[in-house]
């Protein structure tokens, strides 16, 4: 038998991937944030997560890096989403942590845990027109998958394309948390620019773990 795993020594590649992803994406995060809120949300995005990038050691596994990533967003960005992201980071980074290969399995536990930490210091649930709607539906689609037995790629295809399509769900959401919901109905009609940078992430880190994935023998 065998296993699909990553390395955890990609630790510097997933910050640089998601360095990379957020900045070009932020033109966009902007402008979703400016029908709903101030219109930097892709600014502050971009600040953060290159900080970041700049800061991890390149010999560090992927526990030290997340960890760099976490103390970052919460230092340097700052407002509603540094701290959110923050605690998404620093959980990913404590269940990474002691493994030297990340399996599907693994990768399942630390996505629970980060997603967990947002949702209890965030105060959303679905529905609420927040990172919270990209969070849990994409997070359910890996449990199901994992539960059924799919490949650890198949699995990261699958919460990409959810992590895309409960983005784009919340276009027709009123916004009853966070900044958005001072324009209550008004926010419909509009994508959440949190569940948006919240989608970019996922598929950035699916991306990078994809690119990295190896097969090894089980005894």
């Amino acid at each position: 038998m065998s296993r699909e795993v990553v390395p955890s020594l990609i630790g510097p590649e997933v910050v640089n991937q998601l360095a990379h992803d957020i900045a070009e994406a932020a033109p966009y995060l902007s402008e979703l944030d400016g029908a709903t809120g101030d219109g930097d949300h892709g600014i502050n995005m971009t600040k953060g997560f290159s900080l970041a990038a700049s800061r991890v050691d390149a010999s560090s596994n992927l526990s030290a890096c997340l960890d760099v990533l976490s103390g970052t967003l919460i230092d340097d960005v700052g407002g509603a989403m540094g701290p959110l992201y923050g605690v998404f980071f620093e959980a990913l980074a404590a269940e990474a942590s002691g493994h030297e290969w990340i399996d599907a399995a693994t990768f399942a536990a630390m996505l629970e845990s980060a997603v967990r930490a947002v949702l209890e210091i965030g105060g959303a649930t679905l529905g609420d027109k927040t990172l919270a709607d990209v969070l849990i539906p994409s997070l359910d689609d890996v449990s199901t998958r994992l539960a059924a037995g799919d490949p650890f790629d198949e699995i990261l295809v699958s919460m990409s394309a959810t992590a895309e399509q409960s983005r784009d769900a919340t276009k027709d959401l009123v916004a009853r948390l966070g900044r958005a919901s001072r324009v209550a109905e008004r926010s419909r009609g509009h994508i959440d620019a949190g569940a948006a940078s919240c989608a970019v992430i996922l598929q950035s880190l699916a991306v990078t773990l994809r690119r990295r994935l190896t097969v090894q023998p089980q005894i």
